[in-house]
This record gives structure tokens, sequence and C-alpha cells, in this order.
């Protein structure tokens, strides 16, 4: 599977953002999707995850409560929803895919990357 994010910008604290990951083959609904991203001279951390059937989610607990992930199995489509965005938020966002997975939390269990997408926030 091929992925693409985008819908990454420049935005001011407290303001909103939604990251859009398009998946390009086949049987899109057998992988687990998660964001994870990266700052600048950070190591990537992971943001938020899906379960395959879009039923559970999981968050890290700095954008707990502030972010949201979501998935269109019909579209091949995942989603991340971010409010209240904070200067720290800013980052390379990635999505990732992870076949029959689980809402991994380790960067390692995913297969496949998307290309990232730039999020600063201004303060």
């Amino acid at each position: 599977v091929q992925l693409q994010a985008s819908g990454g910008g420049l935005v001011q604290a407290g303001g909103s953002v939604r990251l859009s990951c398009a998946a390009s083959g086949p049987n899109f609904s057998r992988y687990a999707m998660g964001w994870f991203r990266q700052a600048p001279g950070k190591e990537r951390e992971f943001v938020a995850a899906i379960n395959r059937n879009g039923g559970s989610t999981d968050y890290a607990d700095s954008v707990k409560g502030r972010f949201t992930i979501s998935r269109d199995n019909t579209k091949n489509m995942v989603y991340l929803q971010m409010n209240s965005l904070k200067p720290e938020d800013t980052a390379v966002y990635y999505c990732a895919a992870d076949y029959y997975g689980g809402k991994s939390r380790n960067e390692g269990s995913y297969d496949y990357w998307g290309q990232g997408t730039q999020v600063t926030v201004s303060s």
C-alpha cells in the first residue's frame, strides 16, 4: 500500500488543522493505521492509532483530548483532526499502515509509511 499525507501548514496556537492520509492499493481495511510525528532534533514519536474497522483508537498522552483519529474504509482514507494546537505540536507528521495490526505505538510494527506533512504552530 502507498500512503500520501496532506493537510499540513502554518497555524496559530489554539487553532485547528485536519491531516489526511490517502492509501492506494487493495485491502485497506486489513491495515491498522497510525500517525507519528518528528520535531526538529527529536526522535519520531507516536501520536495516534486506529484499528482496522475504526472502532478503537489510542492516543499519546500529549495529544489526548485535542486530537482525533478517524478512518473511512470506503474511501481508503485516514484523518487526524488536531484542535487546540500548541507550538510543541510543530513537527512533520507521518501516517503509517500496519498489516493486520492492532493500534501499535511502536513504529517498528508498521509496514508502510507516507512521506510526511509539515505542521507548524506559531505562538
